[in-house]
C-alpha cells in the first residue's frame, strides 16, 4: 500500500503515526501501584492514618487501571490499531449511508435486513 493510499483514506481528524496510549497508561499505572504501595505502607508505620487511607485509595484506583488496561490491550487491533488497520469510515453529515453499500449484506445474517434473524 502506497503512503499517498493511507493518506487519501484519512479524514484529516487524526495524525498518520496515531497509536494507542495504552502502553504509555499501563507504565504510569504501574508506577502509580508502586508509590502507592510504598506511601500506603510508609504512612502506615508512621502512625497516619488518614494518609495511609488515602494512598489506600489511590492504590484501588491504580490497579482498577491496570485491570482495564491489560483489558483493553488483549482485545486486539480494534482497541489498539496498527499500520494495516484502516480508520473507520467518517460521518459525511450529508445523508449517506453508512457501512456496505446496496447489494452487499456486510457479512451480516439475514442478508443485511433489519430485524432479520
Amino acid at each position: 500500500m502506497l503512503e499517498s493510499e493511507v493518506i487519501a483514506m484519512r479524514t484529516g481528524s487524526e495524525p498518520v503515526t496515531a497509536r494507542s496510549p495504552l502502553r504509555m497508561r499501563l507504565w504510569l499505572s504501574v508506577w502509580g501501584t508502586a508509590w502507592a504501595l510504598f506511601g500506603l505502607v510508609a504512612f502506615w508505620m508512621n502512625g497516619r492514618p488518614g494518609w495511609a487511607a488515602a494512598c489506600a485509595v489511590v492504590l484501588l484506583l491504580a490497579v482498577v487501571d491496570l485491570g482495564v488496561i491489560t483489558y483493553r490491550m488483549r482485545q486486539g487491533p480494534h482497541y489498539q490499531p496498527g499500520r494495516d488497520v484502516p480508520p473507520y469510515e467518517p460521518d459525511h453529515g450529508d445523508g449517506r449511508p453508512r457501512g456496505p453499500g446496496p447489494g452487499t449484506d456486510g457479512g451480516r445474517p439475514g442478508g443485511g435486513r433489519p430485524g432479520a434473524p
